[in-house]
């Protein structure tokens, strides 16, 4: 009996003990759960996308007449037009194939230096690029390459006393190269500058009328330009990162 009385002693001591240590250590403090990670969008370049271009470009020439350099000159002048094309988007990286077609007025008067009484003429009145571009992209801000086709409208003249005595109009095609920058300033519009050079290699005229007739009449050319773009995109899919 004594030693039963002690074992219940002893288990309400403990009881006792232990009801009080948890008093003493309070209510366990609430902690709010922290907030699901949110998906932040990431520019979207995919799409198909048409716009307008304008700026500045030049036309250097050399002409080689009657077996001798005759004059090396720049036509230079304004130039409007407009793009089309298509992105698609892998990663950071962009692909696309464009075409844009241009109106210019690009031309200069070449006076022969050895007979200040001859001149030649050139003025480029159209031109159009076809490209691929490959680009690299930091959200909206995109820098990119290009490369394809060049073709130019020319019209050249020869004269003398400032009266032209033939004049030649031609179609010419050679090879582009560009680079460019643009930055999207909403989903769908960006806006961008754009350097292309284009090699248009030589052609030999058959210049002549009733009275004249040149027929090694040869022109190098070369054209420069530089253009600010404005784009409207639309039908790429939306991404999303972390």
């Amino acid at each position: 009996m004594k030693m039963k009385k002690f074992l219940i002693g002893a288990v309400g001591m403990v009881a006792m003990a232990t009801s009080a240590s948890a008093a003493d250590l309070g209510a366990r403090p609430y902690t709010k759960a922290p907030p699901p990670m949110m998906m932040a969008p990431m520019y979207d370049w995919s799409g198909f996308y048409i716009g307008i271009n304008g700026g500045w470009g030049q036309s250097r020439e050399r002409y080689d007449w009657l077996d001798y350099s005759l004059v090396s000159a720049n036509a230079t002048g304004g130039t409007v037009g407009g793009q089309i094309g298509y992105n698609w988007q892998a990663g950071s990286w962009v692909f696309g194939l464009e075409a844009q077609g241009n109106w210019a007025d690009l031309s200069k008067s070449y006076v022969d230096p050895f007979n200040l009484a001859w001149s030649v003429g050139t003025k480029v009145d159209a031109l159009g690029l076809f490209t691929g571009r490959v680009g690299y992209a930091w959200n909206n801000a995109l820098f990119y390459v290009k490369g394809g086709a060049a073709v130019v409208s020319n019209n050249y003249w020869a004269a003398f006393n400032n009266i032209n005595f033939v004049t030649v109009s031609n179609t010419r095609w050679g090879a582009d190269v560009g680079v460019g920058f643009e930055y999207g300033f909403t989903p769908n519009w960006s806006f961008g500058v754009e350097y292309n050079h284009a090699w248009l290699g030589n052609q030999n005229y058959n210049w002549g009328n009733q009275n004249w007739r040149y027929t090694n009449v040869n022109v190098k050319q070369d054209l420069d330009l530089v253009t600010a773009r404005i784009n409207y995109r639309w039908g790429g899919p939306v991404v999303a990162r972390y």
